[in-house]
């Protein structure tokens, strides 16, 4: 009875959150007004950018936490990071250089879509419905790819300068890592923390059923925005 109460009482949190969330994702007035004006190489304040970009990135994070959430040893979290971070860096720079445009709804559909993803794969959903375990650490890569993509969208909505183009790209890109190196040490202190407890394993499925309702809520607010714009 106390474990339903709680579940109703986390959901409602997390709807009522979410609204928040979606609309404060993305790139504030000043920092557009900042990329509009910008000329010429500016590595510096793209680092920072890159960096704020995905420590307030909610749905790039939320499936990070769902790739290290059963992940107890460093080397295994290094080596899925380290599919994440080739897979978002390869298409961000290439989604802007090469100008390779993707709707940005349709991409945050499908960043949504791997959220879903991570927590049905954490829950034991393919083994238990299809009998079959997908290959983790590709489709880690292959979501990165789609990250990156989500990533290079954004700055393709602001039809950056060519002068100093890649400069400024590498410069946010290594933002981007310092970011998420930043929200993933803080992600897995509390998770390292949280499993020292008898309630981690008791609340894992609740998490992760958590981490599902937010990917489809996400999912269905960037597809209402796909048809109706």
């Amino acid at each position: 009875m106390k474990q339903k109460k709680l579940i109703s009482l986390i959901g409602m949190m997390v709807l009522a959150l979410l609204p928040i969330c979606l609309y404060a994702h993305g790139v504030d007035e000043n920092t557009q007004s900042f990329l509009v004006a910008n000329k010429g190489s500016n590595f510096v304040p793209f680092l920072y950018i890159g960096a704020k970009h995905m420590v307030t990135g909610y749905d790039h994070l939320l499936f990070l936490v769902g790739v290290i959430f059963f992940l107890y040893r460093t080397r295994e979290v290094i080596t899925y990071v380290s599919f994440f971070t080739i897979g978002h860096s390869t298409t961000l720079l290439l989604g802007v250089l090469a100008d390779f445009s993707i709707n940005s709804y349709l991409i945050d559909a499908i960043i949504a879509m791997s959220i879903i993803y991570k927590g049905f794969d954490n829950l034991g959903g393919f083994k238990q419905f299809f009998g079959k375990q997908p290959n983790t650490k590709a489709a880690v890569l292959i979501f990165g790819l789609f990250h990156g993509f989500g990533l290079a969208s954004k700055l393709q909505e602001l039809s950056l300068g060519k002068d100093g183009l890649i400069t400024n790209l590498i410069g946010f890109n290594v933002g981007v890592e310092i970011g998420q190196f930043l929200a993933l040490a803080i992600v897995l202190f509390i998770i390292g923390r949280w499993r020292q407890h008898s309630s981690f394993m008791r609340f894992s499925t609740l998490t992760n059923t958590l981490l599902m309702i937010g990917g489809i809520v996400l999912m269905g607010f960037q597809l209402t925005g796909y048809f109706l714009n």
